[in-house]
């Protein structure tokens, strides 16, 4: 589907005041995750069993796409999904149907922008933070969104990477079935852009996560390459007093003028799950507007001083790998 700079289906929401929730078991930024009790089952049962959930299908790969409510469109068939995108498994529908007939898909598809520069040019996608989706139906929705997102841009699985430390085997296994792609290792959200316009999804990420991703992608020409769907930036600015986001969150605080920004639509089904939330892109135009001074300091965010991080740090989290990864 190609991609203008406006809206591609109808107009975002005001902002969400409703603060965050807490990971619902473990996450990237709870730093909770519990040790997988999964048994040694076949890679496609472990499959089924974090897509469908705790007393969910576990008899083989019919419950691989349950996570997320069903295939995407795009790309190839998945086990116990058919090629328009059903599912064998009657668990799989609601998560991704519930987006749809709700209404709250359509109107968030309208706020999300492509970057000026990306006319005919392929999207990729980084996903943080999703959360341990095969206990908590919060990040099953979000897993769900995801898919739908990949649908929308166009962007084939393979060309979407994930990593959350506190997947579990099942949980891997799972988005392996769906054809995504397990980051190697914790990046602390260093992610460099250079394949083009990249979509990175982290909702309700820490902070830090989103420091570190512009730290990374300093200059206009990446920023400008850049949409991050996460935490809304304005309420950041609203909620933190402006010496700790200057302190601790510089690169936040140095590129507010240079965002544009998109809330997510209110919805009372969704509340948990997707408040605060917020596309942020970078034209071109406004960071040109920016001082010389702000491109030249590019010293690496320490957080020495800093004393809410919420972020899970390389190495922390066991070793800080993904499991699928770790096996390949």
């Amino acid at each position: 589907m190609g991609l203008g700079p406006g809206p591609l289906l109808g107009g975002g929401g005001e902002a969400l005041p409703a603060p965050c929730p807490p990971p619902c078991d473990g996450g990237a930024d709870g730093g909770r995750a519990g040790p997988d009790g999964g048994g040694r089952v076949g890679r496609a049962g472990r499959a089924a069993a974090a897509a469908a959930g705790p007393g969910g299908d576990r008899r083989g790969g019919r419950g691989a796409a349950a996570a997320a409510g069903g295939a995407v469109s795009a790309g190839p068939s998945l086990p116990g999904v058919s090629p328009g995108g059903g599912s064998a498994h009657p668990a799989a529908l609601p998560r991704r149907d519930e987006l749809l007939s709700s209404g709250f898909w359509e109107e968030s598809a309208g706020a999300v922008r492509a970057p000026p520069c990306s006319a005919g040019r392929p999207w990729h996608c980084v996903c943080y933070g999703l959360g341990r989706f095969g206990t908590c139906p919060a990040a099953r929705h979000q897993l769900a969104f995801l898919l739908l997102l990949l649908d929308l841009l166009a962007v084939p699985p393979d060309r979407c990477s994930v990593f959350d430390p506190a997947f579990s085997e099942l949980e891997v296994a799972a988005l392996g079935e769906l054809g995504l792609r397990l980051l190697p290792e914790n990046e602390e959200g260093k992610h460099r852009v250079q394949e083009g316009p990249t979509l990175f999804y982290m909702v309700h990420c820490g902070k830090a996560l989103y420091n570190n991703l512009l730290w990374r992608n300093w200059s206009p020409a990446a920023l400008s390459d850049i949409v991050i769907i996460g935490n809304s930036f304005k309420g950041m600015e609203e909620r933190v007093l402006s010496r700790i986001l200057e302190r601790d969150y510089s690169y936040i605080a140095k590129v507010l003028k240079g965002t544009e920004e998109v809330a997510l639509p209110a919805h009372p089904r969704y509340t948990d799950t997707f408040n605060d939330t917020s596309v942020h892109w970078f034209p071109p135009h406004k960071l040109e507007q920016l001082s010389a001074e702000v491109w030249e300091f590019l010293e690496e965010p320490t957080y020495q001083e800093c004393e809410d991080l919420e972020i899970i740090r390389k190495g922390d989290e066991g070793n800080g790998r993904s499991p699928m990864a770790a096996q390949s």
